[in-house]
């Protein structure tokens, strides 16, 4: 079964040390593509130079929300400049988050909005971080239109999930769904489209279950497989083919 971790932060600090490691070991459990979205513009150079190691890690360029700290106007023309030199698979991780409090949300808007219109620009998919922001996210999608993307890390109500696949988006599950108590969540992919579906990591952040409160890493993706077998009923191998397949359509993976 070939699996793609449709968002995984490979360039992060915590796999300095054995990155390589990292990546045989995903290959080893069948995650043989990876999507890298970046959070700051800083972090671009290095984004690239480690998706440069194998042709399974794929590149996204963007402004995450809770680096707001980081960010600065020019940044947005300087995202546009390298998103047309390097032409990436998707532009993010951008968004909103209006869980914490220090992160200033008119400014937020402003980077979002940008990015928004730059993925239209570009025609490129967008993977959205969305946290306490959905309803004003899907609003913006919606307005600027003509958009396709991913919310990652999706913890909306159903209706709010409809809404988004109306609109051209998928929805990305990950270790969340691993947890007994996350009824919402488990019953909303035992239930949905799977032509909507995108599996995710979310490396090294949300760890499965089975490693809670350890590092996580894209070998784990097998696990949320697994959980997405059981909750629907069904062989792991046709929701890897068909979550496989959302995500070459979405992101143009050869």
């Amino acid at each position: 079964m070939l699996l793609v971790d449709s968002h995984c932060h490979l360039d992060a600090a915590e796999f300095d040390s054995d990155r390589e490691a990292v990546i045989h070991r995903a290959g080893a459990a069948g995650v043989g593509v990876q999507i890298v979205p970046a959070v700051t513009a800083a972090s671009w150079p290095k984004l690239r130079e480690v998706c440069m190691v194998q042709p399974g890690l794929h590149p996204a360029y963007g402004l995450h929300p809770m680096f707001l700290p980081e960010h600065r106007p020019e940044h947005l023309q300087q995202l546009r400049d390298w998103v047309q030199r390097e032409a990436p698979c998707a532009i993010g991780e951008c968004g909103l988050d209006f869980f914490v409090d220090n992160l200033d949300p008119a400014e937020q808007r402003l980077y979002f909005q940008a990015q928004l219109e730059l993925a239209r620009d570009m025609q490129l998919p967008l993977i959205v971080h969305a946290r306490r922001a959905l309803d004003e996210v899907i609003q913006r999608i919606r307005r600027v239109g003509k958009l396709s993307g991913v919310v990652h890390s999706f913890s909306g109500s159903p209706e709010q999930a409809r809404q988004l696949w109306d609109l051209g988006f998928m929805i990305g599950l990950g270790g969340p769904i691993t947890y007994p108590r996350a009824n919402r969540l488990r019953g909303l992919v035992s239930k949905m489209p799977l032509e909507f579906l995108l599996l995710e990591t979310d490396a090294p952040d949300q760890p499965d279950a089975g490693i809670r409160g350890q590092r996580n890493e894209p070998a784990r993706l097998r696990q949320i497989l697994e959980t997405v077998a059981e909750l629907r009923q069904q062989a792991a191998a046709d929701i890897a083919a068909q979550t496989t397949a959302n995500a070459k359509q979405l992101f143009k993976l050869s």
